[in-house]
Formats: C-alpha cells, sequence, structure tokens
C-alpha cells in the first residue's frame, strides 16, 4: 500500500493547477480558431494600411490637380471673375444669420447683438468675431452663420461665415442685421457684426 501512496503523491489532485517553469515549458500550438483570428486582424490591418494609402494617394492627386489649375494668373483672375459673378447672380434675396461659438455651436441671437456685447463688457474684433467675457476668465468667441440651419445648443449646418453683401439678413429672432441691396447694413460695423 505504501508504493501506491507515493504514485498518488506524484499524480495531480483533480481541481489542482500545477506551475510550469516559463524557461523549460514549451508553448502549446494555437488552436484552429486562434489562428484564424490572429490571421482575420492581420488581414484588417492590412486592408486598414492600404486604405490609408489610398487616401492619402487621392489626397495628393487632388492637390496636385489643384496646383496646376491654379497655376496660370489668367485662370486665377478668370475664377475670381467666375465665382463673383456667381456670387451676385446665386445669392439669396433673405439670409437668415444664426450666432455661433468659435466651434460652430449655435448660441442665442443676443451672444452677436451689438447692444448686448456693449453692456457685457465685450467687444468686436476682425472678420466679424464678437469677444464677451468669460465666467473663468479670458473671452468667449462669437460670430454670425450666414444662411446655416439649426437649433441652439446644435452645430450649425451649412452656411458662410462670409457676410453676403446684397441680401437682407435678418436673425432667428427676427432682427435685421442688414438691408437688402450692395452692403447697405441697418446699423453700426457691430450691429451687423460682418466683416
Amino acid at each position: 500500500m505504501t508504493e501506491n501512496n507515493e504514485n498518488d503523491e506524484d499524480r495531480p489532485v483533480r481541481g489542482s493547477m500545477r506551475f510550469q517553469d516559463p524557461a523549460t515549458a514549451t508553448p502549446r500550438e494555437p488552436t484552429l480558431a486562434e489562428k484564424r483570428a490572429r490571421l482575420k486582424a492581420m488581414e484588417e490591418q492590412r486592408q486598414r494600411e492600404e486604405e490609408a494609402r489610398r487616401a492619402q494617394l487621392e489626397a495628393e492627386a487632388k492637390a496636385e490637380t489643384r496646383r496646376k489649375v491654379l497655376a496660370g494668373g489668367g485662370v486665377t483672375v478668370g475664377l475670381v471673375g467666375l465665382v463673383a459673378a456667381w456670387y451676385v447672380v446665386a445669392a439669396p434675396e433673405d439670409v437668415t444669420a444664426v450666432c455661433t461659438t468659435a466651434d460652430g455651436t449655435i448660441v442665442d441671437d443676443d451672444y452677436c447683438d451689438d447692444d448686448y456685447v456693449r453692456s457685457h463688457g465685450g467687444y468686436h474684433g476682425s472678420g466679424g468675431w464678437v469677444f464677451l467675457p468669460s465666467p473663468g476668465g479670458g473671452y468667449d468667441q462669437y460670430r454670425y452663420n450666414y444662411g446655416g440651419s439649426g437649433t441652439v445648443g446644435q452645430r450649425v449646418a451649412g452656411g458662410t461665415y462670409v457676410r453676403p453683401s446684397n441680401a437682407e439678413i435678418k436673425t432667428n429672432s427676427g432682427k435685421t442685421i442688414q438691408r437688402g441691396g450692395f452692403g447697405i447694413s441697418g446699423g453700426s460695423f457691430g450691429k451687423g457684426g460682418g466683416s
């Protein structure tokens, strides 16, 4: 019986684990599922790298095309004339202006209003920017987006920050910023909030 007891001590007890020495243990062969997962991950990585390379090549090709198009002075002048003509013809009669933060989030129209800015210690900067003191110190930046849409708290969709000169511009609250015609403002520079 002693002989059996000695053999029982060498055999692992059910439910226990044996320690393997990493220096002498040989790693097990990966399972079929592990091999497939590794191959799939490698293929996905290869596809991502290929897509990134393709996007970079497309961007470089577009940039090269743009450089070629704008290379000649006559082309540039013609393009500016074409854009100016398009702007005069295509500019809408009535444009809605929404006041946005520096990152394009729509805020209450008051933040771009000249009277509100003045009464709250703010000032107007170049490019249509309005600067109001922020509670934490410093200044928050606001400006009108012309023709964009959305509601307060959302990012503005579309529009431009270039003030159209031949349109009647009103805010969502109904205040007229600019009367129709070419650059005839409804008030001072600040009231128009444009550039």
